[in-house]
């Protein structure tokens, strides 16, 4: 630090604290706030981002449930926020199977919180085990640096047992108002898509442009292969631009969920390792294997 600075909190900062109020009671959290980008980090639930800012505007789509220390059915605790990651179990609607899986609902055991001129970074591990079962362990490392615009997820997938285990993920990142808007558009180089319904067939043509919010407005969901695994989504009204960058070679798969409901208002830009619905495919872990995922959140 130079002489102009007696505490490096003058900069940037990394907390830890306990919410108390009405649903959100009991929920652990970091914050991290790099004097460009505050985001923060639910450690009740798997480390997954709540909410990120630039320069003090919202990113993130959160949904009227808001943020949930409760186990509810799905649609009454699905908050939303700027990461809910899926899987390991399922991704997508299977019978037998939670919505979207179980993993955004386990637990966070934070090791280390670094705040550095150097770096900046939140690492902690997220356990999927059961008797007799798989031994699954999920090492997070949320990282970025001072007055940096850039914010990467970085998830390393151990197979701790002594069995070879299937496993899937999908990576539900999500932006809503003010970053989201009328007029907002979806730039990325896709060489496939495919309508899950459809009434998301129709409105085809309208994949990468957002309208106005609209009552009752039915969602549409796309399944992408993109050449280059980064997707951007440009508002020219606030004149911004989120880049999302991924691990193409572990995440081959992209969904696209576009809410224009008033009320719901939200884009979904999902890398994965699998399509839905008849698409579904599990990956395999060898005993002792593990694999590396990344997604780089980039506002310019």
């Amino acid at each position: 630090m130079n002489g102009k600075i007696s505490n490096f909190q003058q900069l940037a900062y990394v907390r830890r604290y306990t919410l108390t109020d009405a649903t959100e009671a009991g929920l652990r959290v970091t914050e991290v706030n790099n004097g460009v980008l505050r985001f923060l980090l639910n450690e009740s639930k798997a480390l997954d981002m709540m909410q990120l800012w630039h320069r003090g505007v919202n990113l993130s789509f959160v949904s009227r449930n808001g943020f949930t220390s409760r186990e509810l059915p799905f649609a009454r605790r699905f908050e939303g926020g700027m990461l809910y990651t899926c899987g390991l179990d399922s991704v997508g609607a299977r019978d037998g199977f939670e919505l979207h899986g179980t993993l955004h609902s386990a637990p966070a055991r934070v090791l280390s919180t670094v705040c550095k001129e150097e770096e900046i970074s939140v690492t902690a591990e997220i356990e999927s085990t059961e008797l007799f079962g798989r031994d699954l362990l999920l090492r997070r490392t949320v990282s970025t640096g001072v007055n940096s615009g850039s914010v990467t997820v970085r998830d390393v997938l151990l197979n701790r047992g002594a069995r070879e285990e299937n496993y899937c993920l999908l990576y539900h990142v999500n932006l809503g108002y003010p970053m989201l808007d009328a007029g907002v558009t979806v730039e990325s180089d896709a060489e496939e898509v495919v309508p899950r319904t459809a009434w998301a067939g129709e409105r085809l043509a309208d994949r990468t442009r957002f309208s106005e919010a609209v009552a009752g407005e039915e969602e549409r969901c796309y399944f992408i292969r993109n050449r280059t695994p980064l997707v951007k989504a440009v508002n020219p009204k606030l004149g911004r631009t989120f880049t999302l960058s991924y691990s193409g070679e572990t995440l081959p798969c992209f969904v696209q969920w576009n809410s224009a409901a008033s009320g719901d208002y939200a884009l979904g830009l999902e890398p994965s390792t699998t399509f839905l619905d008849e698409n579904f495919a599990y990956r395999s872990l060898a005993p002792g294997g593990e694999v590396e995922f990344t997604l780089k959140m980039q506002i310019d």
